[in-house]
C-alpha cells in the first residue's frame, strides 16, 4: 500500500489530487453549527502535506444520511468554512458532487488550493449496491483529478463509489490518518503488549458481538459497560428493570460468560432512575438490586474503581463505547472515570472512535493523554473482527 508521503516524494505539484476525507462531524440541530470538529482536525496533516507539495486538492466527504439527493441540512458548507479557518485559507464549496460546478471549480484551482465537493451522499450512486451505478459516479469523480488519496478511515469499511470504485480508476495512496490507524490496529491484532485489556460499552450486544467473539481469545480482561451491561446481567439471572435489554442475546451472553470465566468483568453497581431524563432523581445501587420499575443509565463509582484497577497494570488498552448516557449530566460519571483510567495507562491506549472519542472531547478531557484516538468507530471494530475492509483492500492493489 503506497503512502501519501511516497506519492508526494514522486511529485504532486500542479496535479489535481482527489482526497477522500472523513468529515462527518456532528451538527447542532437548531443552529447547524459544528459541535465537535475532531474529524476535521484529524484530516489536517494529509491536507497540509499535499498543499505544501503544490498539489491542487479536491476533497470528497459525506455528512449525515441524506437520502441520495441534495438536502440543505446536510450540506458541507459549515465543514468547508471550518476547514478554511483551520488552514487559514479560503475553501470554496462546489454546488454539486461531480457535476458542472465541481468541474469548473476544479479546473480553476491553482497549486496549493483546496476545493470541497458537496456531500457525496447527495448522489444515490455513492452508496448503491450496483457496481455499474457506483461506477458511473466514480468515473465522474475520477475525471476531476489525476491522483486519489484515501484518508477517510471512518469510511473504509464501506464499498462506496468515493471509497472503493474511484481507487480502481486512479493512481492511489493512503493518507497519513489511514496509515496511523492501520499501524495502531495492527499492533492491537498482531502484537499487543500484555496485559491487554479491552473496554467495550455502547448500547447493544448485537452491535459488538463480532468484536467480542474475535477479541475474547486474545485479551487478558474484557470490561463491559454501557447499555450492553444489562443483557449480560440478565444472562446471570439478575433483574434489570426497564434498562436496555436485548432478550434475544441473553443466551449468547450466557455462553460468553461461561467461556471467558473471570476474564469478562461486569459492573458491580449502577446509577438507576425512574425514567430517561436529566431532571429526575437518581440512586446508586448494587447491580444485583436494580428495581423492576426503574432503569440504569450508567455504571456506578464502585464499578469505575473496579475497572480502574483492571486497567492500572495494562500495557495495551482498547476502549470503544461509553459507559452510560454521557450526554446527560447525571450519567457522565462512569464514562468520565473510565476515560481517565484509560488515559492514565502506561503503554498504548487506543480510543476506538465514535461516541468514545466524542465523549473525551465533550467531557473536556485531555486528548493528549491517549496514544491514539481513532476516527472510525465502525471501521475499527470491523478491522479488529478480522473482516476485509473494501477501502483498504483496493488501496493495497
Amino acid at each position: 500500500m503506497r503512502s501519501v508521503d511516497e506519492l508526494i516524494a514522486g511529485g504532486v505539484s500542479g496535479r489535481r489530487v482527489l482526497l477522500r476525507a472523513d468529515l462527518n462531524v456532528p451538527l447542532d440541530k437548531k443552529t447547524g453549527a459544528i459541535t465537535d470538529d475532531g474529524r476535521i482536525r484529524a484530516s489536517l496533516p494529509t491536507i497540509t502535506a499535499l498543499r505544501d507539495a503544490g498539489a491542487r486538492v479536491l476533497i470528497a466527504a459525506h455528512l449525515g444520511r441524506p437520502k441520495g439527493e441534495p438536502d440543505p441540512q446536510f450540506s458541507l458548507a459549515p465543514v468547508a468554512a471550518r476547514l478554511g479557518e483551520l488552514l487559514d485559507t479560503a475553501v470554496p464549496l462546489a454546488a454539486d458532487v461531480a457535476g458542472p460546478d465541481a468541474s469548473a471549480k476544479a479546473a480553476a484551482l491553482a497549486d496549493g488550493d483546496v476545493l470541497m465537493l458537496e456531500n457525496v451522499r447527495f448522489e444515490a450512486a455513492e452508496t448503491s449496491k450496483d457496481d455499474a451505478v457506483r461506477g458511473e459516479l466514480a468515473d465522474r469523480l475520477a475525471g476531476l483529478a489525476e491522483v486519489y488519496v484515501d484518508d477517510a478511515f471512518g469510511a473504509v469499511h464501506r464499498k462506496h463509489a468515493s471509497v472503493f470504485d474511484v481507487a480502481q480508476r486512479l493512481p492511489h495512496a493512503a493518507g497519513r490518518l489511514v496509515a496511523r490507524e492501520l499501524e495502531v490496529l495492527t499492533r492491537l491484532t498482531e502484537s499487543p503488549e500484555r496485559p491487554y485489556v479491552v473496554v467495550l460499552g455502547g448500547s447493544k450486544v448485537s452491535d459488538k458481538l463480532g468484536v467480542i467473539e474475535a477479541l475474547l481469545p486474545k485479551v487478558d480482561r474484557l470490561l463491559i459497560g454501557g447499555g450492553m451491561t444489562y443483557t449480560f446481567l440478565a444472562a446471570r439471572g439478575l433483574e434489570v428493570g426497564t434498562s436496555l435489554l436485548e432478550a434475544d442475546q441473553v443466551e449468547t451472553c450466557r455462553r460468553l460468560l461461561a467461556e471467558a470465566g473471570d476474564r469478562i468483568v461486569l459492573p458491580v453497581d449502577v446509577v438507576v432512575t425512574p425514567e430517561f431524563s436529566a431532571d429526575v432523581p437518581t440512586r446508586v445501587l448494587p447491580a444485583t438490586e436494580i428495581p423492576a420499575d426503574e432503569m440504569s443509565l450508567d455504571i456506578g463509582p464502585e464499578s469505575v474503581a473496579l475497572f480502574t484497577e483492571a486497567l492500572s497494570g495494562a500495557h495495551t488498552v482498547f476502549w470503544n463505547g461509553p459507559m452510560g448516557v454521557f450526554e446527560l449530566a447525571p450519567f457522565q460519571g462512569g464514562t468520565r472515570g473510565v476515560a481517565q483510567a484509560v488515559g492514565a495507562v502506561e503503554g498504548l491506549s487506543v480510543v476506538g472512535g465514535g461516541d468514545s472519542a466524542a465523549s473525551v472531547r465533550q467531557l473536556g478531557l485531555d486528548e493528549g493523554a491517549y496514544g491514539h484516538i481513532s476516527t472510525g468507530g465502525g471501521a475499527s471494530l470491523e478491522y479488529l473482527e478480522g473482516r476485509a475492509l473494501p477501502g483498504l483492500t483496493v488501496l493495497a492493489d
